[in-house]
């Protein structure tokens, strides 16, 4: 798809997701012109506890932003992203029973959408070990930041950069596999605003700025990858400021561990999803 194509995606998203959908179902793309897109990755693409729930063991919701997007451009979707997913899982069985997510990928593909990382540096681990409701102490002593930097060494950052030769090698390995697909790198939502909101959510305004900067640190060696790795980035986490944990309650791109909306703590909202493929689409072309 060429520049035209992107600005009439863009604008579609804009003009409303049930446009959008009348549009593809009433002028239906021709076989030859059909978009055969696999969408690969983890929770944050595959939407837990988002309405409706489509696959009960990664916890995929009908109404992530691989669906969203799928429908707006009137793709053909393969979607494999599943909860808790690891670049070991592209090549490996998820869970013991969920096939490799590389099987969905096939000469005829022609898009890719990659979103993973997160999992591989156990950051699903490291947040809620951050959360504390008891007010932050004078002494930085017990901060969570202390636990992950030893001896000077930023150990999150020291697992980012043991991560980003293996996440090129998956891109190369994507290329491979379709090698007529156009790939693009999604990154992650923004979770934290400067200082965090502690007790909107209970994380301590260090902490907050620890984990937001651990992700950012993530998204800059995702961008620098795929650039390096001959496929697109697509920056979600800049048009997110703002929506993070830190919102107005109903308003949150990325809900907090006090969960007003249908998802798992931490994870997009149904409003993320959204907002992501509104950023995500304009790449596709």
């Amino acid at each position: 798809m060429g520049k035209t194509s992107g600005i009439k995606i863009f604008a579609l998203l804009l003009g409303g997701w049930s446009a959008a959908v009348g549009s593809v179902m009433s002028a239906p793309a021709t076989a030859q012109s059909t978009v055969k897109y696999v969408a690969m990755g983890d929770s944050s693409a595959a939407g837990p506890l988002i309405p409706t729930q489509i696959d009960a063991q990664c916890l995929r919701s009908d109404h992530n932003w691989p669906h969203l997007v799928a429908a707006a451009i009137g793709a053909q979707l393969t979607d494999v992203t599943c909860s808790s997913a690891t670049t070991a899982d592209f090549s490996g069985k998820q869970f013991g029973a969920v096939a490799p997510q590389y099987q969905a990928l096939s000469s005829d593909t022609n898009l890719v959408t990659v979103a993973v990382g997160a999992n591989d540096i156990q950051m699903g681990s490291v947040v809620p070990s951050c959360i504390n409701p008891a007010p932050a102490p004078s002494s930085t002593a017990t901060y969570c930041k202390n636990f992950y930097v030893v001896n000077g060494v930023d150990q999150l950052r020291a697992r980012v950069d043991t991560f980003a030769p293996t996440f090129g090698a998956v891109l190369d390995q994507i290329h491979k596999l379709a090698p007529a697909a156009k790939v693009v790198v999604t990154g992650y939502l923004t979770y934290y605003q400067a200082g965090g909101c502690w007790p909107k959510d209970p994380v301590w305004a260090a902490d907050a700025d620890y984990i937001q900067s651990t992700f950012d640190y993530l998204m800059q060696t995702l961008q620098q990858q795929a650039l390096a790795h001959n496929a697109t980035y697509a920056d979600i986490r800049t048009p997110s400021a703002g929506h993070g944990v830190c919102a107005a309650v109903g308003t949150e791109w990325v809900d907090g561990v006090l969960v007003d909306q249908p998802t798992f703590f931490y994870h997009p909202t149904a409003q993320g999803m959204q907002g992501a493929a509104r950023v995500i689409a304009p790449a596709l072309g």
